[in-house]
C-alpha cells in the first residue's frame, strides 16, 4: 500500500535532521533549521511535497501542544499576577501598532479600511517562535519573559475580535454589534467554565486516574482534556491556541501537571516542528529575490517600529531600561496568527495577492530573524542603553520612596536577598526568625508596594545596576543570595557584586546544573541548583533510612556539593576507586498497638515473649506522649502503646499484622 503523508513526513524529517545537524555545528537554534527546511521543501521551493493540507493540520496540532505545556507550566495564581502586562502592556502594545501601521499605510495612499487591516496584521507577534525561544533559554520566568508572554496572550485574545471586524472593513458585513455580543458572552462562559475546571472537577478527575496507576490512562486523559477544551474554544469563536493554553491552566491547579507535562512533551517537539516547517513553506523565493531591496527595508522597518512600539509599552508597566529593551526585542516579528488573518484579509479583498506576497516575506525573514535577535539581546540592549543612562534611571527608581538613604547606609553586616519570589521569602522569613538584618531588592514595583505596606525592608530596583547594590551597602554586607529567575541577570549581577566587593559571600540560586562554573568563574561562593538539590536531599533521607551513619551521609553531600554534583550526573563514570557507603541491614520501625486482645496487651514483654513467637526486639515505647528508652522483660504493654521495634523487614511485617 503506497501512503503518500507517510513518504512526505519521512522527507520533512529527513530534511529537517540534516539541516539542523549543520546548524547544531553552529549552535544556531532548531527552529531556524525547521523554518529552512521548510523553504527548502515547499511548492516555492524545491517542491518535495505534496500534502499541503495534512501538513498545515499536523502544524496546527503542533501550536495546541506547545500552548498547553506553557499553559501547565503557569497557574491561575501565576497568570493573575501578570494581569497588569496583559491588560496594560497587551493592550498599549496592540493599540499603538494598530496606530502607527494604519498612519504609515494612510500616508502610502491606501485606503483606510486595508489601512487599519495592515494594522492588525502588523500588530501580532509570534506566540509559538518567542515562548518557544524563551522556553529553551529559560527565560520564560525572567522579567522580559514574563512580559513577552503576558502581551502575546493578550495578542491570541485580540486576533478573534479582529477576525470578526475584517468583513465590516471590507464592507461585507454590518452586524458587528451582535456578533460582538455573542463574542462576549461565549468567552465569559469560557473563562467561568476555566475556573470551575481548574478548581474543583479536574483535580478530582486526575487524581481517580493516577490512582490507577495506568500511564497510558494518564496519557490518554491528559490529551482528550487538551482537545476538549480546545475543541469548546473554537467551537465558541476563539483560537485553538487560547484553548490550549486555558485546557494547559486546567490542569496546572492540580498536582499532577508535572507528570502531564512530561508525558505530552514528545507530542509537542515533535508537532510543533511540524508548525514551523509549514511557516517556512509559505515563502515564495522567486518573489523575494525580485523584491529583495523592497522586502528587507521592510523588514528593518518592522523590526525597528515593533521593538520600539512594544518597549513604549513596557515602559508604562514600570520596568528598568534592561527589561524594556529585552521585551522590545523579543516581540519585533510578524506572528502566525496574522497568517490566519491575513487569509481572511484576501478572502474578502482587503489584501491584494501581491501585497499578500510582500507580507509572507516580511513575516517569515522577521521569524527567521527572531532566533539570532533574542540571542544577542543582551548586547543590543547594552549598546542602545548607555551606562549612564542606566544609572541615572537606578538612581531615580531608589529615589522614589523605599527605605530612607540614613537607614540603606547604616547597614553593616547584613543579608542582601535579590528578588522576592518564593526563595527570597523563605530567606527573608528564616532571617527574621533568627533576627539576621537584611534587605530586599525586587524588580516588581506591585510586590514592593505590598510589602513596604507591611513592614518588610525591601526597594525597588534593578540589581543589575551596580548603583542599586552601592545602595544597599553591598560593601559592608555579609551575604547576598541572588533568588532570580532570569539566568543573564544572574550573572550579571554577580559579576557586579565581585567587581564592588570581595568579601561579601554570595549564594546564588539557579536551575540547571550547567550554569554552575560559568557563576562560579564569577565570583558566585555557592551555587545551589533546583535540579539537584531535591535529589540530595532526597537521597540523604533514604541512606538514613538504611541507617549509614550521620557524620558519613555529611561527608557524601559535602563532597557532591564540592564537586558541582558530577556525582549525580549520569554521563560520568563512577571511578573504580570510588569508596562504597556501608548501608546495613537493620531495620526500625514504630507499630501502634491498638488491639484489645489480650494475646500482648496487659501482658509484659517477658510474658508476650515477642522476641521468640515474632523475631522482633522492643528498643523503646512512647505512652501518652512519653518516651520510654530502658526498656525491661517486665515492662507492661498498654492499648495505644506506639512501640520502636527492631528486626529484619519481614518480622516487622508479621508482628505488625499480629497486633492489628
Amino acid at each position: 500500500m503506497h501512503l503518500p503523508l507517510l513518504q512526505d513526513i519521512l522527507i520533512i524529517l529527513g530534511i529537517s535532521v540534516v539541516v539542523i545537524l549543520i546548524l547544531q555545528r553552529f549552535q544556531l537554534p532548531s527552529i531556524l533549521g525547521f523554518l529552512i527546511s521548510g523553504i527548502i521543501i515547499g511548492p516555492n521551493g524545491f517542491s518535495l511535497i505534496g500534502a499541503g493540507n495534512e501538513i498545515e493540520t499536523m502544524a496546527e496540532i503542533g501550536v495546541i501542544f506547545l500552548l498547553f505545556v506553557i499553559g501547565m507550566e503557569l497557574s491561575l495564581k501565576e497568570l493573575s499576577s501578570i494581569r497588569n502586562t496583559i491588560l496594560i502592556g497587551g493592550f498599549l502594545q496592540v493599540g499603538l501598532s494598530i496606530a502607527v501601521a494604519t498612519g504609515a499605510s494612510k500616508l502610502l495612499g491606501f485606503f483606510w479600511n486595508e489601512a487599519v487591516f495592515f494594522g492588525f496584521l502588523f500588530s501580532l507577534s509570534s506566540t509559538a517562535i518567542v515562548l518557544k525561544i524563551l522556553q529553551d533559554r529559560n527565560e520564560i520566568s525572567a522579567p522580559h519573559g514574563r512580559n513577552a508572554l503576558g502581551i502575546l496572550i493578550f495578542q491570541d485574545i485580540i486576533v478573534i475580535p479582529m477576525i470578526l471586524l475584517t468583513p465590516i472593513l471590507s464592507g461585507s458585513s454590518t452586524d458587528i454589534g451582535t456578533e460582538l455580543l455573542g463574542l462576549l458572552i461565549k468567552s465569559s462562559v469560557l473563562i467561568a467554565f476555566t475556573l470551575i475546571s481548574a478548581r474543583f472537577l479536574v483535580p478530582k478527575l486526575m487524581f481517580f486516574i493516577a490512582k490507577t496507576k495506568s500511564r497510558d490512562l494518564f496519557l490518554l486523559a491528559t490529551l482528550a482534556i487538551c482537545f476538549a477544551v480546545t475543541y469548546l474554544t473554537s467551537e465558541a469563536g476563539l483560537s485553538l491556541a487560547l484553548g490550549a493554553f486555558l485546557a494547559g491552566i486546567i490542569i496546572s491547579e492540580s498536582e499532577y501537571s508535572h507528570q502531564a507535562t512530561g508525558v505530552i512533551l514528545p507530542f509537542k517537539e515533535l508537532f510543533t516542528s511540524f508548525f514551523f516547517i509549514s511557516i517556512g513553506m509559505l515563502l515564495n523565493l522567486h518573489f523575494f529575490v525580485e523584491n529583495a531591496v523592497v522586502i528587507l527595508i521592510l523588514v528593518v522597518v518592522v523590526f525597528v517600529s515593533k521593538s520600539v512600539i512594544a518597549s513604549v509599552a513596557t515602559v508604562f508597566l514600570k520596568y528598568p531600561p534592561r527589561v524594556v529593551v529585552l521585551t522590545g526585542l523579543s516581540l519585533f516579528q510578524i506572528g502566525e496568527f496574522s497568517f490566519i488573518l491575513s487569509r481572511v484579509g484576501v478572502e474578502y479583498g482587503l489584501l491584494s495577492p501581491e501585497m499578500n506576497q510582500y507580507f509572507l516575506s516580511v513575516s517569515i525573514l522577521t521569524m527567521l530573524l527572531t532566533p539570532f535577535v533574542i540571542m544577542f539581546s543582551e548586547n543590543i540592549a547594552n549598546m542602545v542603553i548607555p551606562f549612564r543612562v542606566l544609572e541615572r534611571r537606578g538612581a531615580k527608581r531608589t529615589a522614589k520612596g523605599t527605605e530612607t538613604g540614613e537607614e540603606l547606609s547604616a547597614l553593616k553586616n547584613h543579608l542582601i536577598i535579590i528578588g522576592y519570589g518564593l526563595n527570597g521569602r523563605n530567606v527573608a522569613h528564616a532571617a527574621k526568625y533568627i533576627n539576621i538584618p537584611y534587605v530586599i531588592i525586587e524588580l516588581n514595583a506591585e510586590t514592593v508596594k505590598e510589602e513596604k505596606e507591611k513592614g518588610e525592608h525591601i526597594l525597588y530596583g534593578d540589581a543589575t545596576l551596580p548603583h542599586i547594590l552601592e545602595t544597599v551597602s553591598l560593601s559592608k554586607a555579609r551575604v547576598a543570595v541572588v533568588a532570580i529567575s532570569d539566568p543573564k541577570a544572574t550573572k550579571q549581577i554577580v559579576a557586579n557584586i565581585r567587581r564592588i566587593c570581595q568579601s561579601v559571600f554570595i549564594i546564588v540560586r539557579t536551575r540547571y546544573k550547567s550554569e554552575i562554573d560559568d557563576l562560579t568563574a564569577m565570583g558566585a561562593n555557592e551555587v545551589i541548583p533546583e535540579e539537584f538539590e531535591t535529589s540530595v536531599a532526597i537521597f540523604s533521607r533514604v541512606l538514613r533510612n538504611f541507617l549509614v551513619p550521620t557524620n558519613q551521609i555529611k561527608d557524601l553531600v559535602k563532597s557532591i556539593r564540592a564537586n558541582h554534583y558530577k556525582i549525580l550526573d549520569q554521563t560520568i563514570k563512577r571511578p573504580a576507586a570510588a569508596k562504597p557507603v556501608m548501608t546495613q541491614d537493620f531495620n526500625i520501625a514504630c507499630v501502634h498497638l491498638d488491639t484489645d486482645s489480650g494475646k500482648i496487651v496487659g501482658k509484659s514483654i517477658a510474658e508476650a515473649d515477642i522476641r521468640k513467637e515474632y523475631g522482633v526486639n522492643v528498643l523503646a515505647i512512647v505512652r501518652k506522649g512519653k518516651m520510654i528508652h530502658h526498656i525491661s522483660p517486665d515492662e507492661r504493654l498498654i492499648k495505644n502503646d506506639l512501640l520502636y521495634v527492631s528486626g529484619e523487614q519481614e518480622c516487622i511485617e508479621n508482628f505488625y499484622h499480629a497486633i492489628r
